[in-house]
């Protein structure tokens, strides 16, 4: 594929290099610029700055944060506490307890970072089965396409063409505990196949494989107050604990995205045709720190020994990530991302959603706005997003989602009749 962003990479030199590093002491992934590239449009830390004085926290298979569905990219990347729907599974799964219908499921596809390349694709599958009015089952899958990517050796020899991907398979327990209160766990198994299996410098890779678990909670009480009726939520995911992930045989090993996503949501109906919903998201990477680096970065530095190349184990990880930035707790606020949105339903069919998602520009400097709207009828509904970045030429610019939902139960009473 074409690479005509030189702009870009100059403006964003110094942390390109400092990715280029860490894929060589990893001794995986020598390929071409063009393959570096896309592996970083992947990863979350973007910024249209020098990002000098940045710190970002990484991690592998980053594809695992990447908001699935319409609904929740159109309120700004949020959803661990607004209404339970059949999209749950990525942000609470908790909310299942409390979902309306007793089955569903629900597509949701977006043709990701089209700004700079055309061929990287995300797709999700994900659906839930109510056992009884206690116990829900959930299940999803999430593809992620990196499109073709030439690869090439140190020196600029072709060694092959191949399209990477990853890819990881969840099935989820939710249990209501209380008139109020609900409970979830997921287990996934992740994969993620980005060198298909090449040697390269003479060194054999192949797919990371791992394992990783979520523990979510859900809080919601339904009131009437002035006429209207309300609904008030709050939810806790603690999601992708689990081993780190290697491409190697070698002993480096990456962390995963492990991730806390803390929320709160209020629904207020003034009739019998109008709802409104406003909810804020607060997001933290349980992932360490780097130490930070002073100055330009050249090709030939060692890059910090943190982060995801770290030798803590997973659990160390994850306690250490709440207090090891080298700013102090100044840093450690900083990596905490706030994602705000609105959502306004007419006659329980046609909705229109809004949000904003703020990360500080020393972790990443992701801001952006969302918007979308959705179409409900009795036995399937449609969704859409779109992203607006506040910063000119983003590579998430023009961003859309769309997810298509059928509930399958209205589509068995429908046929009952």
């Amino acid at each position: 594929m074409p690479f005509p962003y030189s702009n870009f990479i100059w403006k964003n030199k110094a942390y390109i290099c400092t990715l280029l590093k860490e894929i060589m002491m990893k001794r995986f992934l020598r390929f071409s610029i063009v393959g570096v590239f896309v592996l970083l449009s992947s990863y979350n830390a973007f910024s249209q700055s020098t990002l000098s004085g940045a710190n970002v926290v990484t991690s592998a298979v980053p594809f695992l944060t990447i908001a699935p569905d319409s609904r929740a990219a159109a309120m700004g990347d949020l959803g661990v506490a607004t209404t339970p729907d059949v999209n749950s599974q990525h942000w609470n799964p908790a909310k299942y307890a409390f979902v309306g219908s007793d089955m569903g499921v629900a597509l949701s596809y977006s043709p990701w970072l089209r700004n700079l390349v055309k061929d990287i694709n995300l797709g999700y599958l994900v659906g839930y089965k109510k056992l009884d009015e206690y116990q829900t089952l959930s299940a999803s899958l999430r593809y992620f396409a990196l499109g073709d990517i030439m690869f090439m050796d140190l020196y600029g020899n072709y060694i092959a063409t191949q399209s990477p991907n990853e890819f990881a398979i969840d099935f989820g327990y939710s249990r209501l505990l209380s008139e109020y209160f609900s409970g979830a766990v997921v287990v996934r198994y992740i994969r993620s196949d980005l060198t298909a299996g090449q040697v390269i410098n003479g060194v054999e890779s192949h797919a990371g494989n791992t394992f990783s678990a979520d523990v979510a909670f859900y809080y919601q009480n339904e009131f009437s107050s002035k006429r209207n009726d309300n609904r008030l939520s709050a939810g806790i995911n603690i999601s992708n604990v689990g081993g780190k992930i290697s491409y190697t045989d070698g002993d480096i090993k990456d962390f995963i995205p492990a991730n806390l996503r803390l929320g709160a949501s209020y629904t207020t109906a003034p009739d019998d045709y109008n709802s409104f919903t406003f909810s804020l998201d607060l997001n933290k990477l349980l992932v360490p720190t780097p130490p930070k680096r002073e100055g330009e970065f050249n090709p030939g530095d060692i890059i910090y020994p943190g982060g995801i190349n770290s030798d803590m184990s997973v659990v160390a990880g994850i306690f250490k990530s709440f207090g090891d930035a080298p700013g102090g707790f100044k840093e450690e606020l900083q990596e905490i991302s706030i994602s705000v949105g609105a959502e306004y339903w007419y006659n329980k069919q046609f909705a229109l959603r809004a949000g904003y998602f703020h990360e500080n520009q020393n972790k990443g400097n992701r801001k952006f706005f969302g918007a979308g709207a959705g179409l409900m009828l009795n036995v399937f509904s449609l969704d859409f997003s779109y992203l607006i970045p506040i910063i000119r030429n983003h590579p998430m610019e023009n961003t859309l989602r769309f997810t298509l939902q059928f509930d399958i139960d209205a589509f068995g009473k429908q046929n009952r009749l």
